[in-house]
């Protein structure tokens, strides 16, 4: 009989076989720079869609080359692992006082891990750069030093990898180096061996805090032992973590894991799938149409628990390539997405468009575009009472919390533009 395993194989293949389009790194590679995003947006999530890896072989363990679904991580500005845990534990930075640029954690899920669900690397240059410093080239000498300085933070304290993965471990290599070794490019210095699309969502105390209380619950029947973790492309995978992550923050419906084979095959996420919904949820909902807002069941749902809508300005999109000169890795690298098998795919199109606007990925461009639009929604405040629905009993209740929020962005982002305008050395 075929195994489970199996058959989740050959579907999840001919189903991303049928969608393999824009595979490779197009876009120009500028990032958002840090400082400036933080000193508007201290709290923040940025989920990451991250290319297949091809390491080099011939120097450490070596890895099989990765599909060209790639892989995912989330990082959280804001929210720290809890130090001498030994294990997995993540709290609100500084007993949650605003964040410094960086002063976050990347969240990470891999196939390897028995007793985890997830895993957190501390700050945001590691969990991308490693210990290289900007415009540093990847050495042989400074990938063993960024392993080194992984093991002296603990990032693996308390994991439990399942026991066939170590089938391949080198003679003479240690089980904890060994296990270092396969985790970089995948759970932290991601740079190393992966392109990575990026789409920033801008939280606050309160959301990063439920995310928090979400993080630790999930993992705790893992480091019980009462469950073991079985990592599945269909089922459960690394991002339905990052997806169920934002959905604690109100941004969108959760997406269900351990679902039926057959139901998971056609319903199950993608990562550069899932980096252009982000940018189109944080940025595309018609947030002008009270009633559209109004039957969209989580966004309804967010504005009257959360206040906020998931469409705001700060949503912002990056793309960066792999680290070169790479000693270590390949980074010719392939990224796809599923789309339906058509002359036009709409996730390509819309990946185009993200990457070729500046409202998408430039902060300045982005705020502008939703100061307008908010003073729009403003003016028109009673043609679009007239739109809602009569049918609707809350009305008047989601109503007054609608212009209530979008009042409240509209000051936030004329004091944002404010400080932008201000320049570094005016700003309070």
């Amino acid at each position: 009989m075929i195994s489970r395993r199996v058959l989740a194989w050959l579907l999840c293949s001919t189903i991303w076989l049928g969608g393999c389009v824009n595979s490779y790194f197009t876009v120009a590679g500028d990032a958002i720079d840090e400082a400036t995003y933080t000193s508007i947006y201290p709290w923040y999530a940025e989920f990451c869609a991250l290319s297949e890896i091809d390491k080099k072989p011939g120097f450490g363990v070596e890895i099989v080359p990765g599909g060209a679904g790639g892989h995912s991580i989330i990082y959280l500005n804001g929210v720290c692992r809890v130090q001498d845990a030994g294990y997995p534990v993540v709290a609100l930075c500084n007993d949650g006082g605003t964040p410094k640029p960086g002063e976050g954690v990347g969240l990470s899920v891999n196939d390897h891990y028995r007793n985890a669900n997830w895993i957190a690397t501390q700050g945001r240059n590691f969990v991308f750069r490693g210990d290289l410093r900007p415009g540093e080239a990847l050495t042989k000498e400074r990938y063993l030093q960024t392993q080194k300085t992984a093991e002296e933070m603990g990032i693996l304290d308390g994991v439990v990898f399942h026991r066939e993965v170590f089938k391949d471990q080198p003679a003479g290599m240690s089980k904890t180096a060994f296990m270092y070794d396969m985790s970089v490019a995948t759970d932290y210095a991601i740079g190393f061996g992966r392109d990575r699309y990026c789409a920033r969502v801008p939280l606050d105390r309160a959301k990063m805090a439920a995310i928090v209380k979400y993080l630790n619950q999930l993992n705790a029947p893992y480091r019980s032992g009462q469950k073991v973790f079985n990592w599945n492309v269909l089922e459960n995978n690394c991002t339905h973590l990052a997806h169920n992550v934002l959905a604690v923050a109100g941004v969108w419906s959760e997406w269900p894991t351990d679902r039926p084979l057959l139901i998971s095959a056609f319903d199950f996420p993608v990562p550069k799938n899932e980096f252009v919904n982000l940018m189109l949820r944080t940025n595309e909902m018609p947030i002008t149409d009270l009633g559209a807002l109004y039957d969209d069941t989580s966004a309804r749902a967010t504005m009257l628990n959360w206040h906020y809508i998931p469409t705001r300005p700060g949503g912002l999109a990056e793309a960066v390539r792999a680290i070169r000169p790479n000693e270590v890795y390949n980074t010719h690298l392939r990224l796809i997405f599923y789309d339906p098998p058509t002359p036009f795919g709409h996730y390509e199109l819309w990946f185009n468009t993200i990457f070729s606007d500046p409202r998408y990925t430039d902060l300045r461009a982005n705020l502008r575009h939703f100061s307008m639009l908010y003073t729009t929604t403003l003016a028109a405040r009673r043609a679009a009472y007239s739109r809602m629905p009569e049918r609707k009993a809350d009305r008047g209740t989601f109503e007054a919390a609608y212009y209530d929020i979008i009042e409240r962005e509209k000051a936030k982002l004329d004091e944002a533009l404010r400080v932008l305008s201000a320049g570094p050395g005016q700003r309070s």
